[in-house]
Order: structure tokens, then C-alpha cells, then sequence
């Protein structure tokens, strides 16, 4: 099962927002979002630690507060974080002003310059603010793992089939993704490696 990757047309909307970092050599980009979540997050840490391998786990700002100590295991181990707001909200849902106070609440939490919005989801008045306060990080690969249309193998053959170099791939440590993600995350890393591809960190 293949999942279409975001169309040029719909990057378009999102003037100066980053869907694949420039690269000519052999290097993706890992990304987790929706935590930090007690028993998923920690998991997903001490996998990474296996391959000494970095990310970039934008966080919710309420999950943040809710549990800080996970989110120092993100940063003491060496990962940076972005915000994903407060609260996990679509930005086509929300009038503008309210997603950018719930923004900043977030902000409140997470120090960060990098920004995702929850499901890809922005006005384009909320784009526009955003960027003068973020540099708004998207993705050219989302395993959609969080998907019960999904299994592990359809998350797997996903990233083998979108991933180029400079991708951003975006994973969830998330209760909605847990049984997927768990499954497919370390075979992801390991045929990634296998393909000659390096682990890097967004610096923005």
C-alpha cells in the first residue's frame, strides 16, 4: 500500500517552508512527531542509540508539560525538538490568532526555532506568521504509521520507495502509531544504512 508524497502544487502554499534538506550526498533526515510519550519515546530513543542515530522529534507542547523528564531524555541524548503546538491542532480548523497563541504557548516548553504543523495543515495567514517566528519543517516522506489501513511492511516498503537524498522522513512516537512504528522503525534504519544513507540533524 503506497501513499502519494506531498504534490509540488501543494508545497507551493508553504512559501519557505523546508520539505527536503539540499543534499547531493547520501543523507536523510529522521523525524518523530506527537511526543513525548511515557513507554513510546523512550523506546524510540534507546533504538536510535543502537545505530547512533540522531532526530528530530517535534513535540507537543501539552505532552511536554505533562512530561518533562522525557523530554530532557530527547535533548540530553543528543536530538533537537520543534514545536508541534500546544495542542495537536489543525491550523484549517483553528482561526488564525488562536493557532498562533496555541503556538506560543508550545513555545513556552519547547525551545526551539523549528516548527511542524500538526497533519501538514496551515492557513496561509498562519503560514505568514509562522514564518517570521519558525522555520517551518514539513517532509518529502511520511510513513503514515499511524494508519490502521497500515501495516509494517507497507510502512517499510514506503520509505524505500519515496526516500532520496536530503529526504525528511517523518515517524510518530505516538499512541496511535506505536504497533507500526515499533515494527518498521529499526528495519527502516537498518536498510537506510544498508543503502549508504547518513543520519543527520535539521540545522536551521
Amino acid at each position: 500500500m503506497f501513499i502519494e508524497q506531498p504534490p509540488s502544487l501543494y508545497r507551493a502554499l508553504f512559501p519557505g517552508a523546508v520539505w527536503r534538506m539540499p543534499a547531493e550526498e547520501r543523507c536523510v533526515y529522521l523525524t518523530f512527531d506527537d511526543g513525548p510519550v511515557p513507554g513510546i519515546t523512550p523506546w524510540v530513543l534507546d533504538a536510535l542509540d543502537r545505530y547512533n542515530v540522531k532526530a528530530t522529534f517535534f513535540c507537543v507542547g501539552d505532552n511536554v508539560m505533562k512530561h518533562p523528564a522525557i523530554y530532557r531524555m530527547i535533548t540530553d541524548r543528543g536530538h533537537r525538538t520543534g514545536n508541534h503546538t500546544h495542542n495537536h491542532i489543525q491550523g484549517i480548523y483553528t482561526q488564525t490568532a488562536d493557532y498562533i497563541d496555541n503556538v506560543r504557548r508550545a513555545g513556552e516548553y519547547i525551545d526551539s526555532p523549528l516548527f511542524r504543523p500538526p497533519h501538514g495543515h496551515l492557513r496561509f495567514t498562519q503560514v505568514r506568521k509562522l514564518a517570521q517566528l519558525y522555520k517551518i519543517i514539513m517532509w518529502d516522506v511520511v510513513t503514515r504509521d499511524y494508519s490502521p489501513r497500515m501495516n509494517p511492511v507497507d510502512v517499510l516498503n514506503a520509505v524505500k520507495r519515496y526516500v532520496r537524498n536530503g529526504s525528511i522522513i517523518v515517524f510518530h512516537d505516538s499512541l496511535k502509531a506505536e504497533r507500526n512504528m515499533k515494527a518498521s522503525l529499526l528495519p527502516s534504519i537498518e536498510w537506510l544504512l544498508g543503502e549508504g544513507y547518513v543520519f543527520k540533524l535539521i540545522e536551521i
